[in-house]
C-alpha cells in the first residue's frame, strides 16, 4: 500500500491527510492528534471510523488542517479518513455511509445582514 491522499472539509475548515501503512500514529499539524485535540469527545470523532469498522488504528496518518474552530477541524478529519479508508476498502463504503459518516455537513454560518446586529437579530423596534 503506497500513501493515500485526502482531503475532508466541514463549516471553513479544511484537512488534508497522508495515510500508508504503520502502527497508529496520527500527527495534525507536527503534533500528535492527542495533544491538538484535548477533550475525549473529539478525540472520539478522530478515531470513530475505525470505531464503526472494529478495526484498530494501523495506520500512520499525517494531517494538514488549517481554517474553522477546533470542532470543525475534528469533523473535517472524521470525513477525510472515512474517505481514505473506502479508498483501501471498497467494502467498507457501505458501513460508513449508514452511519453518515461519508458526508459532507453542509451547514455553514449564516452571513450577516445590512440594518440588522446580526444575521436575524433585528435591532430594538419602537413605535413612537
Amino acid at each position: 500500500m503506497d500513501i493515500i491522499n485526502t482531503s475532508g472539509r466541514r463549516k471553513t475548515a479544511v484537512a488534508r491527510i497522508y495515510m500508508k501503512a504503520g502502527n497508529g500514529n496520527i500527527t495534525v499539524n507536527g503534533r500528535s492528534y492527542k495533544e491538538y485535540f484535548p477533550t475525549g469527545t473529539l478525540q472520539y470523532l478522530v478515531e470513530q471510523p475505525f470505531h464503526v469498522l472494529n478495526q484498530d488504528i494501523k495506520y500512520d496518518i499525517k494531517v494538514n488542517l488549517n481554517g474553522g474552530g477546533i470542532t470543525g477541524q475534528a469533523e473535517a478529519l472524521r470525513l477525510a479518513i472515512s474517505k481514505a479508508l473506502c479508498e483501501i476498502n471498497p467494502e467498507h463504503r457501505h458501513e460508513l455511509k449508514d452511519v453518515g459518516l461519508l458526508r459532507r455537513d453542509p451547514r455553514m454560518v449564516e452571513r450577516k445582514k445590512p440594518g440588522q446586529p446580526k444575521a436575524r437579530k433585528r435591532f430594538q423596534f419602537s413605535k413612537r
